[in-house]
């Protein structure tokens, strides 16, 4: 496979998740649409460094990445249950009640 294959593959799964991030109400749907943002520039990362440096640098930026993305996720999911909790909904439109 090309570079080009991969940069294909790493555009249509940004595409994807911005899609999902502008389009979703429900947080857990919005979190999925990070989710995919990230790992696209994570194959841009190693598709890079294979192809283009040659060296591991890559490699080691996109495993930084997530294990930085797990941190979010378990972050996020829990401030989703509290929000749940406090306003009875995941609704990100509904979240607006705690801006104090």
């Amino acid at each position: 496979m090309t570079v080009q294959g991969f940069l294909t593959v790493s555009a249509l799964i940004f595409t994807l998740g911005l899609y999902c991030l502008m389009t979703r109400r429900n947080a857990i749907g919005v979190l999925l649409g990070v989710e995919l943002v990230l790992n696209s520039a994570n194959i841009n990362l190693v598709t890079f460094s294979r192809y283009v440096a040659h060296t591991i640098d890559g490699q080691i930026f996109a495993i930084f990445s997530m294990v930085m993305a797990a941190a979010e996720v378990a972050v996020a999911l829990a401030l989703v249950l509290n929000i749940y909790r406090s306003i009875g909904s995941i609704n990100v439109d509904d979240a607006d009640v705690l801006k104090g």
